[in-house]
Formats: structure tokens, C-alpha cells, sequence
């Protein structure tokens, strides 16, 4: 019996010319044409046949191609298909490659073509790598389901509504990518968690903004010439975010203009700006300060913090922060101007009409804007504003 099994010898089959040689039991060498050789089996499991290739004779020695034999006959005695077991074992063994902190990389570096400087600010990843991933980024992604993202994100799903919607959403991005690569993964398993979860209790707050009748008073104060105060001060007068001014460059100013470049507009599409007078004379005010290209550089290094400017506000006692100034400017559009709806809009960035709409208005009111700008600067900069703000003065700082 052993010797219908094992009929070939080590030197057989290192001088074996093209053709097939049994080793009996289904064990099979194929010698080709053009010197290479591969082992394979023959097995018949539910009455048909199966073949499944063993490696080639370069990687695979004579002793090596019975092991793995013996190991699939006794497979397929107990009617169990060799290759299906194969492919589950190489499944299993890959899973290790396929957790969710592994998939979760591979889906960002996938879509960082489509976020804002390719995502290095980390706005898109922090969500799962602060909540997610080190409670369940260890886990194979084939092995997540509802139960799992529902106790994950169930401490934060009342108190932090809008980090836990991020984070469900990009879990949902990176269930879908694994789909994509051909992982076994519930692609529902978001929608399902967001069911045993139920409605967030949690309300969402508007950043807190200063009335557009109390601006100019605010904007007085702003009279150090620092670099915080000059910032603050192109801020109201642009009605731009934060960001995009404490990361403004000299060279996105074309004379009467600032031309923000894609990647750094929240929409990822180019924004003109027009600079009122007041405008460009704040910018000229904070040429001195320049370096690296950059107007409003920090002590140290980089541009001044969102921080920076926030806190000069609270330190005077306010509850408005800068982003509330966007609010300021919008309120003041609609309530003290004529403005159509579309220009204050744009004038902020957002995004007006739907695609067919957007895609027959090729404008963006650049002209309309800079006469409301205008309007806008010569309001801020009343001097005879007659409204008291308590913690306003210079002195209260």
C-alpha cells in the first residue's frame, strides 16, 4: 500500500522530461515544455472531481507535496471540497491584515484626493483614531457588526453628537472599502448601530455671535496693531473662516483681491475674495509681520492659533467667538441691506442652488460683492457708534 502511494523518487523527479507523473493517491508532477514543474491532486468529493494545484517543484520538495496530500484526502474522505477549506484557511490566516485600523488606513489613503490638503490636518481620521480605533481597531473587519459599533460609540453618542456622527460616517466609508476589496463585512452594520443607538438627545449649539449693531464697537478696540488685532480685524471685514485667514500668504492677494486657492476653502472649490479699502489697508498694516510668506505668523513658528483669537474675546468677557462673526455679517445682509439672497451666499462661501442651477449661474458676483463689502467695512468702522458693550474697552482686556 505504501508503495502505491509513494511511486516516485527524489531522483525521478529532479530528471523527469515534460509530461505527467502519478505518485499515486491522486498526487500528481507535471513537468511543462519549457522546464518548470507544478504538483498537483486529484480528489473526487459528492462524486466529482477536484483538482488543486500543490505549488511549484522549485518551492515545493517531494516530502513536502505528499504532506500536503495526506492532508487533503483526509479531507475530502470526510466529504469536506479541499479547495473551499484552502481558500477559508487563507482567509483566516490573512485576517490579521485585515483589521479595521488596517482597512481604515487603506480607505483614507484612498480618498485623500477628495479632502482638502489631502487630509494632513487629520480632521477626516481623528473621529476613528480617537474613538474608534483603539477600542475595536484590533479587530478583524470581517468580524464587526452593529453590537460591536453600538457599544463603541454609545459614550459619546448624547454628549458628543457631532464627533460620533463623523465617526458612524466614516466607519460606514470604510465598511464600504472593504466590501470593495472583496471582504466578507456587513455593509449595513452602521445603519443598524444607528438603530440600536436611537435619536441623539444631544442639541446642537450655534457658535455664539456678536449682533451686527455691536460690531463696530468691537472692531474700535481692535486698535493695537498687533497681529492678533489685525487678524481679527480682516476677519470681520472678509467675513472669511478662521482658517482662511490665519493661513492667508502674501502671494494670494491680487491687488484688490484675495484669491483663496481649493485646498484650503471648506467646499475645495477657489474663492475670490474683494478686499474693501479697509481691507487692504489691514493687509498693509500687517505686511511688517510677514514671514514665510504667511501675514499673521505665530511667536514661534506656523500662524496664530484659532485659539489666539478666541481667547482675546474671552478674556474680555464675551460669550461671541470669531466664526460668530459669519453670523454677524449674514444677519446684517438680510436685516439692514438689499442684497439678494445668492450675493450674501457667496459672500460667505456657501454653496447656492442645485447642480443644474449652479451649473447655468457661471458667476460668483464678484462685483455685486464688492460693493457690499464696502457697504459692510463702512459700517464696521462707524466712529459714531453710540452702543455701550460691557467688556469692550480697551482696558477690559
Amino acid at each position: 500500500m505504501t508503495r502505491a502511494l509513494n511511486k516516485l523518487t527524489a531522483a525521478q523527479v529532479k530528471n523527469a522530461t515534460p509530461g505527467k507523473y502519478s505518485d499515486g493517491g491522486g498526487l500528481w508532477l507535471h513537468r511543462r515544455e519549457d522546464g518548470g514543474a507544478q504538483w498537483f491532486l486529484r480528489v473526487t468529493v459528492h462524486g466529482r472531481r477536484r483538482e488543486m494545484g500543490l505549488g511549484s517543484l522549485t518551492y515545493v520538495s517531494l516530502k513536502e507535496a505528499r504532506e500536503q496530500a495526506d492532508k487533503w484526502r483526509r479531507l475530502a474522505r470526510a466529504g469536506k471540497d479541499p479547495i473551499k477549506e484552502r481558500e477559508r484557511e487563507r482567509r483566516l490566516a490573512a485576517r490579521e491584515d485585515h483589521t479595521l485600523a488596517s482597512i481604515a488606513e487603506e480607505a483614507f489613503e484612498a480618498r485623500k484626493a477628495e479632502l482638502k490638503g489631502d487630509g494632513k490636518a487629520g480632521r477626516w481620521f481623528s473621529p476613528l483614531e480617537l474613538h474608534v480605533l483603539p477600542k475595536i481597531g484590533r479587530v478583524p473587519i470581517e468580524e464587526i457588526d452593529q453590537r460591536d459599533i453600538k457599544n463603541t460609540l454609545a459614550p459619546i453618542w448624547h454628549t458628543k453628537a457631532d464627533t460620533a456622527r463623523k465617526a458612524m460616517n466614516r466607519l460606514g466609508i470604510v465598511m464600504r472599502h472593504a466590501a470593495a476589496m472583496g471582504l466578507d463585512v456587513d455593509i449595513q452594520a452602521t445603519e443598524k448601530a444607528k438603530a440600536l443607538l436611537g435619536k441623539s438627545r444631544h442639541k446642537s449649539k450655534h457658535v455664539p455671535a456678536l449682533p451686527w449693531q455691536d460690531v463696530p464697537a468691537f472692531y474700535a478696540t481692535l486698535d493695537e496693531g498687533s497681529v492678533t488685532h489685525l487678524a481679527l480685524r480682516l476677519l470681520i471685514l472678509t467675513a472669511a473662516r478662521s482658517s482662511e485667514i490665519r493661513f492667508i500668504r502674501l502671494s494670494e492677494i491680487e491687488g484688490d483681491t484675495w484669491v483663496i486657492p481649493a485646498e484650503r476653502m471648506k467646499a475645495a472649490k477657489e474663492h475670490r475674495v474683494p478686499l474693501s479699502g479697509e481691507a487692504q489697508d489691514i493687509i498693509e498694516r500687517a505686511k511688517p509681520f510677514e514671514r514665510d510668506g504667511f501675514l499673521f505668523p505665530s511667536i514661534r513658528k506656523g500662524v496664530i492659533s484659532d485659539a489666539t483669537m478666541s481667547r482675546l474675546m474671552e478674556r474680555r468677557g464675551m460669550e461671541a467667538r470669531p466664526h460668530g462673526f459669519r453670523s454677524s455679517f449674514r444677519t446684517w445682509c438680510a436685516e439692514a441691506t438689499e442684497v439678494p439672497r445668492e450675493v450674501a451666499e457667496t459672500a460667505l462661501a456657501h454653496v447656492v442652488g442645485g447642480s443644474v442651477e449652479r451649473a447655468y449661474r457661471r458667476t460668483d458676483y464678484l462685483d455685486q460683492r464688492r460693493a457690499l463689502m464696502e457697504q459692510w467695512a463702512e459700517h464696521v468702522t462707524r466712529v459714531s457708534h453710540t452702543i455701550v458693550i460691557a467688556g469692550l474697552s480697551k482696558n477690559a482686556e
